[in-house]
């Protein structure tokens, strides 16, 4: 069966998302949108998914906890688990090769965290939007150890992916796909890129404003539409193209 899905979506916790980038307004657009499953993937930030993964749960979305991770080398990476556990641990582990920097939220924005009523429940004062002292292989490796899946991201991008600042993707790196962001398709960037067939492909928003959540344009086949079903598809053990 079609899984309808959209696994990168910023909440107001990214200082570059919108502040109605809320979990309630989160849920409700994707619920509006016709989806089965989405990503809270905030900047090496987790702390509004466990809101959006209880809101999901009553409103029939599976809510997939994560981050969007940023490398010595600047490369986005998507770092997704299957449970808020799990990301939490993950988290742990990344705030050590983090450096603590406050934010300007004049220059870049506020770092918002909500409970399930869409109440503040804080504000993050760290800067999230710089690197982690990890490069690529080992924030795979680490994302890995702690069950979940790496997925660089929008790697058609001249800015912050894979492939403009290594110049290439390390044969040897084991993501589990590889995202391309809404400006190409599939065909245009295999035309171009042919050896790079082999790899699973997926297709997400990058939303920072309600608007840009995905329309059920992308979808995963999987045999129940549950958490577990995404992480046996996406699983790097599991090569068949996505669409």
């Amino acid at each position: 069966m079609k899984l309808y899905y959209d696994f990168h979506i910023h909440s107001a916790l990214s200082p570059c998302g919108d502040d109605d980038m809320t979990p309630n307004n989160i849920i409700n657009m994707s619920v509006l949108k016709g989806l089965d499953a989405i990503a809270i993937t905030d900047h090496n930030n987790a702390a509004n998914c466990e809101a959006c993964m209880e809101l999901g749960r009553r409103n029939g979305i599976i809510v997939v906890p994560g981050m969007e991770v940023q490398t010595k080398e600047e490369v986005h990476v998507l770092c997704l688990f299957e449970s808020i556990e799990k990301v939490k641990s993950f988290g742990g582990e990344l705030d050590k090769h983090f450096e603590w920097i406050r934010n300007s939220e004049e220059l870049l924005g506020r770092q918002l965290i909500f409970d399930e009523n869409d109440e503040l429940k804080g504000e993050e004062k760290r800067l999230l939007i710089h690197s982690v002292d990890l490069n690529i292989y080992a924030l795979v490796e680490l994302a890995h150890m702690h069950k979940g899946i790496a997925i660089p991201a929008h790697i058609d991008r001249k800015a912050f992916s894979l492939i403009a600042n290594l110049g290439f993707l390390p044969p040897d790196l084991n993501v589990d796909a590889l995202e391309l962001s809404k400006k190409t398709t599939l065909e245009k960037f295999i035309g171009k890129n042919p050896m790079y067939r082999k790899y699973r492909f997926l297709s997400n928003s990058d939303a920072h404003y309600l608007y840009d959540i995905s329309e059920r344009d992308n979808w995963l086949e999987v045999d129940e539409k549950d958490i577990e079903n995404i992480f046996k598809k996406l699983r790097r053990s599991n090569k068949e193209e996505s669409k």
